[in-house]
């Protein structure tokens, strides 16, 4: 604890003691359903940080004041109505019984947001300048408007203070309606709020006294605000240094959350959520910047996953709380396994970005790694209870994901559990994906398991082959299988493979095929992977045009990811086309001819280059299965309405007749990390 001790400095935002420094600061979950409100999902998400020892969250990202700000898109906390209020009491309740403390953002979104849902209606914007991001178009805010929405943001203080919250925190950050009116890039009005310093800042400055006014003094009230938009006609962090003091002045705030870039377009979004591609804490030096200029705490939350990189900031005194947002999707007990002297228990965040990419794309948030994380309500356990039944010998074929955390689960119920792994080293798809220039962090998730897998006294097997035969030897009572797939090559004859005209991007990836001088990547699938091994090829030197038949490279990626793909590809100079299906490849000496036709029209083109790497998705490795299923008690079979209800499998009453046997992960089908993880826990909790 000793080497923790910043960390663990208690310090007061107005009336509260925070008992640490640590924050999960405000995110977009998408958990609030049923017309905005706080569900049982949301609160037993935030409940479990407060239980992992979490010393204040800030909930509910971009949380609406007004009726026509649009919360249906993300699912947002809708603080338009009383209705919310005991809503709000039951989070409080639950977070405060943990001794947490649990604060709302609260926003009126403007023109960043979507029109074409729930009421439909017209976007607002200082001077009706529409974001790029969300495409909305909008309308000019009308003098009436601005009370009203000035109104709103006091009720909706009130809402949550009535609500047993500790505070609100105000949106001024991601370009929302306060610093819509700050920025010159969006606010061209010539009245009293716009033009000079005074008048753009006079929006922000209105809500503030108003807030203030209804919620009194000694209710916590904050505002989140970012160090530096990143645009040259935008607000530099000389400016922001200049709006903080503005307001530090008025002796109105108790707490400043700052982070790093604005992000009204796609390339700038991708700065304010930093994904594995960045340097830890990229943009500290903007909140230190802020923190020089106001005299209450200062919230930093970007890029801070470990708690060493957490106490080496706050020991600098560069800012007052870290926020470990993501740190705690990944694993909402990284403060209690700090306390009990278990940081290598700590399921570390790698930042692929898969939980905030799913937001962005509307869906609810979850953690690539973590498949309890958000499932609290599902009964979807953190911390693996020990069976209080028969202890079962539990073999596990295949040493990716799935494999993995069936063999981590199995074991921390206490099964004897032995895991075969044919390659030398665990990972599976895992430890292809890292040797990609963005995606190295991504063995983070193996390094975990590696450890987790060895402090449980798993009986691990690499190098080694498993068939029938190892498995009727080892006579295991349940059988997984999570042997993973092989890359799709042969879907279109035509290709070449056969002929060996064609590789694939494992072939790449893992060194087993050097890369060609001029290449064509054809990615059907336009995720990850097509797009990491045009940019591995192109980072070794190879002139690379990336081809695909969807609508653009990438289109599967989510949108705080795809960004730092294009900057690498642009920079490196590889050519991007789309909506062209790749025919077929003939040789023609000692190149190959690829001949592409255009979806749309079915002209053809042909490409001459010396190599042609396919990604065309897997199929599943599923020849061992099939080997094995007549001889199991459930024929392989997996009950999903059982499976669905995150509940134990009624095939394991019946365990004493034979060995059970189910198979997961891309050996049934190809999906994701997350998927081959997630059925692992739900099959493996109950065992």
């Amino acid at each position: 604890m000793s080497q923790f001790e910043a960390l663990f400095r208690p310090l007061q935002i107005n009336q509260l003691t925070i008992r640490n420094r640590v924050v999960s600061t405000a995110h977009a979950e998408v958990y609030a359903t049923e017309g905005g409100m706080t569900t049982d999902r949301y609160v037993k998400y935030y409940e479990e940080k407060a239980k992992g020892g979490c010393g204040l969250c800030i909930c509910g990202g971009s949380s609406v004041v007004s009726i026509d700000s649009p919360q249906s898109w993300w699912s947002s906390v809708n603080l338009s109505t009383d209705r919310i209020i005991p809503h709000f009491q039951n989070l409080a309740d639950a977070v405060h019984k943990h001794g947490g403390k649990i604060m709302i953002q609260i926003s009126h979104m403007g023109r960043r947001s979507r029109w074409d849902g729930e009421n439909w209606p017209n976007l607002m914007s200082p001077s009706g300048v529409r974001e790029p991001v969300h495409r909305a178009t909008c309308k000019t805010i009308e003098e009436e408007e601005i009370q009203r929405v000035i109104g709103d943001f006091a009720q909706a203080a009130r809402r949550a203070k009535e609500g047993g919250l500790d505070g609100v925190e105000l949106s001024a950050v991601h370009q929302h309606m306060i610093d819509q009116f700050w920025s010159p890039r969006v606010n061209k009005r010539t009245d009293q709020w716009g033009g000079t310093f005074e008048n753009r800042m006079r929006f922000g400055m209105e809500v503030l006294k108003a807030v203030r006014e209804e919620v009194g003094r000694d209710f916590a009230v904050g505002i989140r605000i970012c160090g530096d938009e990143f645009h040259p006609d935008g607000l530099n962090h000389d400016d922001m240094k200049q709006i903080a003091k503005y307001y530090n002045d008025t002796g109105l705030l108790d707490f400043f959350g700052v982070v790093g870039s604005g992000c009204d377009t796609h390339n700038t979004l991708a700065n304010v959520i930093p994904n594995m591609s960045y340097p830890p804490e990229p943009f500290l030096h903007l909140a230190a910047g802020i923190k020089e200029v106001v005299d209450v705490p200062v919230i930093h939350a970007q890029n801070i996953k470990d708690p060493n990189q957490a106490e080496r900031i706050l020991e600098a005194g560069y800012v007052d709380f870290v926020g470990m947002t993501r740190a705690h999707i990944a694993d909402p007990h990284i403060i209690a396994k700090i306390k009990m002297n278990q940081v290598d228990q700590i399921r570390q965040c790698v930042g692929a970005n898969y939980c905030i990419d799913r937001q962005y794309q509307g869906l609810d948030v979850l953690c690539i790694q973590n498949a309890a994380t958000s499932r609290e309500h599902l009964g979807m356990p953190h911390i693996i209870e020990k069976t209080d039944g028969p202890v079962r010998k539990v073999l596990v074929i295949g040493g990716g994901p799935g494999g993995m955390e069936a063999a981590r689960v199995a074991a921390e119920r206490g099964h004897q559990v032995t895991l075969i792994e044919k390659a030398g080293e665990l990972g599976g798809q895992i430890t292809l994906a890292s040797k990609a220039p963005q995606r190295d962090q991504i063995a983070g998730i193996t390094r975990w398991y590696a450890l987790e897998l060895d402090r449980l006294g798993v009986d691990l097997r690499l190098n080694t082959e498993a068939d029938a035969s190892v498995v009727r030897d080892i006579q295991p009572d349940v059988c997984i299988l999570a042997t993973g797939g092989v890359p799709f090559m042969e879907q279109n004859p035509e290709w070449g493979y056969e002929d060996d005209l064609v590789v694939s991007s494992w072939d790449i990836l893992s060194g087993k095929v050097e890369p060609g001088e001029n290449v064509l990547v054809y990615d059907t699938i336009c995720e990850f992977s097509g797009m990491s091994v045009a940019d591995y090829l192109a980072a070794k030197g190879s002139m690379v045009e990336l081809v695909t038949d969807d609508i653009k490279p990438g289109v599967g990626i989510g949108g705080t990811t795809f960004p730092t793909y294009y900057r690498s590809l642009y920079e490196r100079q590889v050519i991007m086309s789309s909506d062209m299906m790749l025919e077929k490849v003939y040789a023609e000496g000692d190149k190959k001819i690829a001949v592409l036709e255009n979806e749309y029209t079915g002209q053809k083109e042909e490409r001459v280059v010396d190599q042609v790497v396919i990604e065309n998705g897997t199929r599943p490795n599923e020849a061992l299965y099939y080997e094995l299923k007549e001889g199991s008690i459930n024929k392989g079979q997996i009950d999903v309405e059982t499976l669905f209800a995150c509940n134990a499998q009624p095939i394991l009453k019946e365990a004493d007749k034979g060995m059970i046997l189910w198979r997961l992960g891309d050996c049934v089908s190809q999906r994701n990390t997350h998927a081959a993880i997630y059925d692992a826990l739900r099959l493996c909790k109950d065992l």
